[in-house]
């Protein structure tokens, strides 16, 4: 046994590497991008850590060139579902009982692995899996899963180290249990960083893991469990499962072990586990967590004394880096109309110089969208623009799937405030402005509040500090993440805990403390030192003194 109160190394944010022109980083990702691009890998289910082929396969593609394979990964089913029930049980037994230290020492090498000879083969397989720029990889798949894994530690060891006080003759203290059973991980195609995390964060305290990740990012989800076996996870601790949405949480979901479901992706989705779970509540050992970061319709919100510069860059990276394809992303606008000509005039001319095509050329802002089925409910949502005698597009708009997924920035301006662009989260690069009447600020801001159902990120531009404050407390409840002269995204671990209310989800912060309180179940412990002998209290003592 270990016999020592043990600090994790002090976190630090990974630095993020520029990729600049000459750099040694750039040579060495442009050769892994090329080296990957010529290799046709397998994927199969990691059970009780075996690969466990189904027979039932499908290709992971580059939405930038949706003929060119990358992997064939096997499909789990129910069969591969209670395998890894009982792989990730079994792991609980040892796993949920080593000392916490070196649980942590797993996931601080698994960190520097990635930091190290593991960050070229993670951006590369973003890039060419998700069709993510060598910049948005690079803040993803490597600095934030690095982060992800060095500030959960430190979070961890400072849970621990709440303690109760103790009175005189006695000890208080609190034993921070894993659950009972397992936890079920769902996770996201656009963010390699939140796939890891939300399936390694509950590991960190010590329970086990079923991992589905989205069939559209099943070639980076490989990498990611090939740098957690290098550092040492043990078997059955995290278990992926490839595979369609029913086939895997449908067994899932009724198995009377589920102690937590620790989810990412729609909010359609995320509502019906929700009811699924309610449906079998009687069946389960104890009450799932259930922990949810789902849809946006996120604002730029900006007051009359804006500056035009700073907005026009905030709305076009916040649109559109990774193709707008961020729960975060800006996707409606409110613009005083005093603003809105020198605005209209500084957008359109920094969207005609973006660049969109394959993320092998370093030169290109944006990639494609991620499949077939994103990219024909993006082209619904233009064409209805286009259609709409609400609506006028004001530059981009084009779509073309003949190579690849790929999309024109767009650039809407919405007639009425309740457009569907308005308050329909579109998942892709489609910013719609709506401009307001320098007098309406007040009725604008309930309609910003009151237009959508979702509560993630939105952003509020002005220089007057009197107005930053009204608008900052008008709409408290309109974002999780809000943002003051910033685009509504790229929240950074340790720095800005991430995740929203109303329909966004149930708010628990990933990258902080209040994320890993979900995955513990504490027990509280009281040790009396000389415990009385007498069952009579003072008072019954006779005497009327």
């Amino acid at each position: 046994m270990s016999n020592g109160i043990f600090s994790v190394p002090d976190p630090r944010n990974e630095p993020i590497l520029a990729y600049a022109p000459g750099s040694p980083e750039r040579r060495a990702l442009r050769a892994q991008v090329e080296k990957m691009s010529k290799e046709v890998i397998e994927i199969a289910p990691l059970i009780g850590g075996r690969r466990v082929p189904t027979g039932h396969t499908a290709e992971a593609v580059m939405p930038h060139n949706h003929r060119h394979a990358l992997a064939v990964w096997h499909k789990a089913g129910p069969k591969e579902v209670e395998q890894a029930i009982g792989a990730a049980l079994e792991a609980h037994r040892t796993w949920s009982r080593m000392p916490w230290e070196h649980r942590a020492a797993v996931f601080l090498k698994a960190a520097d692995l990635l930091a190290g000879p593991y960050r070229m083969v993670l951006n590369a397989a973003t890039m060419l899996g998700q069709s993510k720029t060598a910049h948005q990889a690079e803040i993803d798949s490597a600095c934030e899963l690095i982060d992800f894994w060095r500030f959960n530690l430190a979070y961890a060891e400072e849970i621990y180290r709440q303690q109760p006080r103790s009175s005189p003759g006695c000890w208080n203290y609190v034993d921070y249990r894993p659950l009972e059973g397992f936890v079920f991980a769902v996770t996201p195609f656009n963010f390699t960083s939140i796939a890891g995390n939300l399936a390694t964060a509950p590991a960190i305290m010590g329970n086990t893991v079923l991992w589905k990740p989205a069939p559209s990012a099943m070639y980076a989800a490989h990498f990611i469990m090939e740098v957690l076996e290098t550092a040492g996870l043990p078997p059955g601790v995290v278990n992926m499962l490839p595979g369609m949405g029913a086939d895997v949480g449908d067994p899932v979901l009724a198995s009377p072990d589920l102690a937590g479901v620790h989810f990412t992706g729609s909010t359609a989705t995320f509502q019906g586990i929700w009811e699924t779970i309610g449906r079998n509540i009687r069946r389960y050992k104890a009450y799932p967590r259930i922990v949810g970061e789902t849809g946006g319709k996120d604002f730029v919100f900006a007051h009359a004394s804006a500056e035009v510069p700073a907005l026009a860059t905030a709305l076009v990276r916040g649109a559109f880096e990774f193709q707008g394809q961020k729960c975060s992303a800006a996707s409606r606008a409110f613009i005083p109309a005093s603003l809105w000509p020198a605005l209209e005039k500084a957008l359109s001319e920094q969207i005609a110089e973006i660049r969109v095509g394959d993320v092998a050329d370093f030169g290109n802002f944006m990639g494609a969208v991620i499949d077939r089925a994103a990219f024909a409910k993006i082209r619904g949502y233009i064409d209805f623009a286009r259609s709409s005698p609400d609506a006028e597009i004001l530059v981009g708009g084009a779509c073309d799937d003949a190579k690849g997924y790929f999309i024109e920035p767009t650039l809407v301006l919405a007639k009425r405030p309740d457009l569907r662009l308005m308050r329909e989260e579109i998942f892709g690069p489609v910013l719609t402005v709506y401009v307001y009447q320098d007098q309406e600020m007040d009725e604008t801001l309930k309609i910003c509040d009151q237009g959508s159902p979702y509560g993630l990120t939105g952003a509020v531009f002005a220089r007057d500090r009197g107005a930053i404050a009204t608008i900052a407390e008008a709409l408290r409840h309109a974002a999780g993440n809000f943002y003051i002269n910033d685009k509504p995204t790229g929240a950074v671990v340790g720095q800005q805990p991430f995740g929203g209310g109303r329909a966004s989800g149930t708010n628990d912060k990933a990258g902080s403390a209040l994320n890993l309180l979900r995955w513990v179940s504490p027990r509280t412990i009281k040790e009396t030192f000389v415990p009385p002998t007498d069952f009579r209290y003072p008072f019954m003592q006779p005497g009327d003194g």
